[in-house]
């Protein structure tokens, strides 16, 4: 028998600092003019390029972003260090990741009216996990009180949380589950080289949870059928991180720029773009959704550019911001968890027979869609 699996519970945890782009530039300008000063004869003498400062127009309008959320703010904006401050914590006490996707946890379990116990699974897809071992899901799964059930881990870079979804659609309907958490927990400042000009006001930090179960099991006043999942990957070097175990393998490079997030951002827009837009609209067509039908869209929120473009390609006109809702000028990019902040934030108001797309996209090339009917 194939169940039929819902979406019946999100949750979202937000840190209580934020870091606007003026904040950000001052602190980034400052660092600039200290290393240009400190290399003023290298950069006399031709051997180094000075680097150049930012303002926040050029950010507003590279990516939409005006401020994001971050676990640890003074790090950040201290010109000497550029990076947050988060100690250690002992094996004994619970890690800041999982801490985290808990408060998400408990939040999504609280809107499926649904205790940690009725839970069969728990998968914590997110782009970088604190540790590799072990999985951050079964300390997730001890944290809640779950004494029954199992967990692992997943990284499928931005595209985590709809991997994650289909992944637990498909215990459930194989009859492995009968519900299962997938949590989002996302410290993106951790990976930010907040030194590059290009890149520093990309992320911030946030953590998101779905519930899923299945359709005959829940009782939650929002529910949301899932039609259909498809996922997609491709291979890219565009968007790459190399922090790793083995890097100790090799001390030479321990400590180099390709041990944090880059990306070729023009390469990106051109060529992952049409893929969404393609999966996107031939999705639908395989499930016999007509692009008419699709109410909203609850796009990854990466760029401002990227959403318009993606939405304009799938629509056949430009998109109003119901239709494809924004969260990244108050969040940034928040790596997997961005789509599921603006089904989150944007799907209560709908109707029930309100058809609707979750999407992501991300290192890999990595595409993940979910096509959903809110039936309650």
């Amino acid at each position: 028998m194939t169940h039929s699996v819902v979406i019946s519970g999100t949750g979202l945890w937000t840190p209580e600092q934020s870091i606007t782009n003026e904040e950000l530039v001052a602190s980034f300008n400052e660092y600039v003019a200290r290393h240009n000063e400190r290399h003023a004869d290298a950069i006399e003498a031709g051997e180094m390029e000075p680097l150049t400062g930012s303002n926040s127009a050029f950010i507003e309008k590279a990516s939409g972003i005006k401020q994001r959320y971050v676990l640890d703010k003074e790090g950040i904006l201290d010109p000497d260090r550029l990076a947050p401050n988060i100690p250690e914590r002992s094996d004994d006490e619970l890690s800041v990741q999982a801490e985290i996707a808990v408060l998400a946890a408990r939040r999504a379990l609280d809107n499926a009216g649904l205790k940690p116990d009725d839970l069969d699974a728990v998968l914590v897809a997110c782009s970088n996990m604190q540790r590799a071992y072990p999985a951050m899901a079964v300390e997730v799964q001890q944290a809640l009180g779950m004494e029954h059930g199992w967990g692992y881990d997943m990284n499928v870079a931005c595209s985590s949380a709809t991997f994650g979804i289909q992944t637990g659609v498909d215990a459930i309907r194989n009859g492995s589950a009968r519900r299962v958490l997938m949590v989002n927990p996302e410290i993106c400042s951790g990976h930010l080289a907040w030194e590059d000009r290009d890149c520093h006001f990309i992320f911030g930090d946030v953590s998101t949870a779905v519930i899923l179960e299945r359709a005959e099991d829940a009782t939650s006043d929002n529910q949301w059928e899932v039609l259909g999942t498809r996922l997609q990957t491709r291979f890219s070097n565009n968007i790459r991180n190399n922090f790793g175990f083995l890097n100790r393998a090799d001390p030479s490079g321990v400590g180099s720029r390709d041990k944090l997030f880059r990306q070729e951002g023009r390469k990106v827009f051109k060529e992952v773009c049409p893929m969404v837009a393609e999966q996107i609209t031939g999705h639908l067509a395989d499930l016999s959704v007509p692009v008419e039908d699709v109410r909203r869209m609850w796009l990854h929120q990466a760029n401002l550019n990227m959403n318009e473009f993606i939405a304009r390609r799938v629509l056949g006109r430009d998109p109003s911001r119901d239709e494809a809702p924004v969260i990244l000028d108050d969040y940034a990019n928040t790596s997997s968890a961005g789509s599921i902040i603006a089904f989150h934030k944007h799907n209560s108001d709908l109707p029930a027979g309100t058809k609707g797309v979750i999407c992501s996209f991300g290192a890999g090339y990595s595409i993940g869609s979910v096509i959903v009917n809110r039936v309650r």
